[in-house]
């Protein structure tokens, strides 16, 4: 059974930095892109960053591109997010994602995967 447990969140306030870390287990994922995405109560769950299988490309919404940074060990079958200069606006759950894909819909690149993981509170106070 595939699990991805992530650690890592939790209260910091505006200007500050979290590392989530998410672990796999039940199955390697060293072939497949993993990536984090985020949900705020009563919203659809949204795309925060990539990283392709061998961690040579990455993308990122436009909303944290510079501030986070998202990284991989996949000897491991871990997958980070480095969170910097962090805003209230970031404050939400955010979920860890395996076998991720991107797809074009509208003209937008967008993305789904196969398996989530629990999700990770972040909370940004001002």
């Amino acid at each position: 059974q595939v699990q991805l447990v992530e650690s890592g969140g939790g209260l910091v306030q505006a200007g500050g930095s979290l590392r989530l870390s998410c672990a796999a287990s039940g199955r390697t994922f060293a072939r497949n892109a993993m990536g984090w995405f985020r949900q705020a109560p009563g919203k659809d769950r949204e795309f925060v960053a990539t990283i392709s299988w061998n961690g040579g490309s990455t993308d990122y919404a436009d909303s944290v591109k510079v501030r986070f940074t998202i990284s991989r060990d996949s000897a491991k079958n871990t997958v980070l997010l480095q969170m910097d200069s962090l805003k209230p606006t970031n404050t939400d759950v955010y979920y860890c994602a395996a076998d991720v894909r991107s797809y074009r819909s509208g003209g937008i690149i967008r993305y789904t995967n196969t398996y989530w993981g629990q999700g990770t509170q972040v909370t940004v106070s001002s």
